[in-house]
């Protein structure tokens, strides 16, 4: 795995870029076509995004 993130800025470089990786996938779905695997991708994109803002919470405990 990738070495540990444990800067503020790594952190939030590491959420921008987390963030910007769900719009590109959200602006390359076509709204017409898309199936229940693209919307639970999503969901599990943004969960793994809220997964990471609560581990780097507690790290600044």
């Amino acid at each position: 795995m990738g070495s540990s993130i444990t800067g503020k800025n790594e952190q939030v470089d590491f959420l921008k870029t987390r963030l910007n990786m769900f719009m590109e996938v959200l602006d390359a779905i076509d709204p017409e076509e898309a199936e229940l695997e693209d919307i639970d991708r999503l969901i599990e994109m943004i969960d793994d995004i809220e997964s990471k803002c609560n581990e780097f919470k507690h790290r600044d405990l």
